[in-house]
């Protein structure tokens, strides 16, 4: 299992928010750019990050950071939060980053499906799940599409991945939803990413154990419930 540690972005800082509500954003760091270095010193290959700024706002924001941060690493990063058009999509694929669409999955599928059709590989999918329907707009709306509906559809266009998240375990260190998100990857063949609730390393040997091919965490190594190269052991089953 591939691990990829997260940075979530709120006004240039490094933040973390509790089921999506901006109300419980903390902050963990100042200089997103030195955790990113500090993340790859420590192992890490991949890298998210979320634009909570974009994600609210519904255009891209924190953009001089994270450029900063994919020329300063050689970290694979995905960037989501905000893309809801091919420009804003384009910015970060030129610069040589993975995009992470998701309103535009229920919004706007045509240009999910154009992205699809050029840059596939790098094009991946937020499934952010509300009761079992997609929610959307930075998670302030939820949609009456089910995420069992939109995922194979969402495969058939050509995504690289898809990112479950369970709003209701995200930043709660309660523990991942480790079926529904086995269930979701068992029905699929694209990589399914679980996202949300890890607060242990037991938590993230159940993902692995059950057949999930790729997991973000965040909070967790923030506040110190383990260190990433822990983790990597974990997910690597050593």
């Amino acid at each position: 299992m591939l691990l990829i540690p997260a940075i979530d972005l709120l006004g240039a800082r490094v933040v973390r928010l509790t089921r999506g509500d901006y109300t419980t954003a903390e902050v963990y760091s100042e200089d997103p750019v030195s955790v990113a270095r500090r993340f790859e010193e420590q192992g890490a290959t991949h890298l998210h990050v979320v634009d909570l700024d974009g994600a609210r706002d519904g255009r891209p924001g924190n953009l001089s950071v994270i450029e900063a941060i994919v020329a300063s690493t050689e970290l694979s990063v995905q960037v989501g939060g905000g893309v809801r058009d091919h420009a804003a999509a384009r910015r970060w694929l030129d610069i040589g980053a993975s995009v992470v669409l998701g309103t535009a999955a229920v919004s706007d599928p045509a240009l999910l499906r154009d992205l699809c059709t050029t840059d596939g590989s790098r094009v991946l999918v937020a499934l952010d799940a509300r009761g079992g329907r997609v929610a959307i707009e930075g998670w302030a709306r939820t949609s009456e599409v089910r995420v069992e509906e939109l995922a194979p559809q969402v495969q058939a266009w050509g995504a690289g991945a898809i990112l479950y998240t369970n709003i209701a375990r995200d930043g709660t260190g309660d523990g991942p939803d480790v079926e529904g998100t086995a269930r979701l990857q068992r029905a699929l063949d694209v990589p399914v990413i679980a996202s949300g609730g890890v607060g242990s390393l037991d938590h993230l040997a159940a993902l692995r154990d059950a057949g999930v091919r790729r997991v973000v965490c965040g909070r967790a190594l923030y506040v110190g419930r383990f260190t990433l190269p822990e983790a990597l052991a974990v997910a690597a089953g050593r």
